[in-house]
């Protein structure tokens, strides 16, 4: 399954895709002072009373428009689903479109 977490600035949504379909859906209030503790605490919580194991969890990508929230989010899933996040909008994350501003890399992922 993938994991597949969108980090805005009002919330961080997570989802389990599978099969490209997505099978259960989360939400938080975003804090970028919110720890990989703390989302994997409450993140293996909400997997579990949803019959889901976090070591079904083969992959994880990552898209967001704050920064700050990141580092910890990369974190969650280097340490608690032991593989290394795909970053929207960052290699090797290609979008098979060309962005048409001057700084394509300064847009958030939601742009």
């Amino acid at each position: 399954m993938l994991l597949a977490i969108d980090a805005g600035n009002t919330n961080v949504v997570f989802a389990l895709v599978r099969d490209n379909a997505i099978i259960a859906r989360w939400r938080i209030a975003t804090d970028p002072r919110r720890t990989a503790d703390e989302y994997a605490v409450w993140l293996s919580q909400l997997l579990q009373l949803e019959g889901h194991d976090r070591k079904d969890i083969a992959g994880v990508i990552i898209a967001t428009v704050v920064p700050r929230a990141l580092h910890n989010l990369q974190t969650l899933a280097r340490k608690y689903f032991d593989t290394e996040p795909l970053i929207a909008g960052q290699p090797p994350v290609e979008w098979g479109i060309e962005i048409d501003v001057k700084e394509p890399n300064s847009l958030g992922a939601d742009r």
